[in-house]
């Protein structure tokens, strides 16, 4: 394990493994971007590795603190919430094998599971961040979380299912649960900075 004080010069690079929380089969992408990445630049870089259209809010969650949005920033009760701005992956998880949550769609409510796999040293090459993997596409926006989301691929299965034909027009020809497109994801992640 590297610590942020051990690598003498450069800023480390964090290896993630990104889980949608409860998707069978898992839902997963596997990341490499800067320590020092603020949080509202993650969440870019999560929203184009999941294949998110960022149309809803967001919210991360470590050790009891949520981190979102400034306008969101505040006190609610009896949770504390930062603004992602002023934070970086490394204060949520500063060494391997911490994790935290990013939650999308508060409606929906897309919970993943962002761990540190690896604190890989300082590379002076890295530019932008960089998927090295995934497993499956993620659930089309609004399909009413993982119970519609299932719901949906159980009318998409069965032609004979009374919502098949809508179901199939409403998510279009293209989308395939099973399909991940790698070359896809890092071409969208070459155009964000690291």
């Amino acid at each position: 394990m590297i610590r942020l004080a051990e690598t003498g010069g450069g800023m480390p690079l964090y290896q993630l493994k990104i889980t949608l929380r409860g998707s069978k089969p898992l839902i997963w992408r596997r990341i490499v971007v800067r320590a020092d990445m603020k949080l509202d630049r993650l969440h870019s870089v999560i929203q184009t590795a999941m294949g998110w259209t960022d149309s809803h809010l967001h919210q991360f969650l470590a050790d009891g603190v949520y981190y979102s949005q400034p306008d969101a920033e505040g006190d609610a009760g009896d949770i504390e919430t930062l603004n992602e701005k002023r934070y970086t992956v490394t204060d949520l998880a500063p060494e391997a094998k911490m994790k935290f949550i990013y939650e999308y769609d508060f409606g929906d409510s897309w919970e993943h599971q962002v761990l540190v796999e690896e604190v890989l040293p300082p590379d002076p090459g890295f530019k932008h961040p960089v998927c090295l993997g995934g497993a499956n596409a993620c659930p089309p926006e609004d399909c009413g979380g993982f119970p519609g989301y299932y719901d949906l691929l159980a009318a998409l299965a069965n032609p004979k299912h009374e919502d098949h034909e809508e179901m199939k027009e409403w998510v279009g020809d293209a989308w395939d649960a099973t399909q991940f497109n790698l070359a896809q994801t890092n071409a969208g992640l070459k155009r964000l900075k690291a």
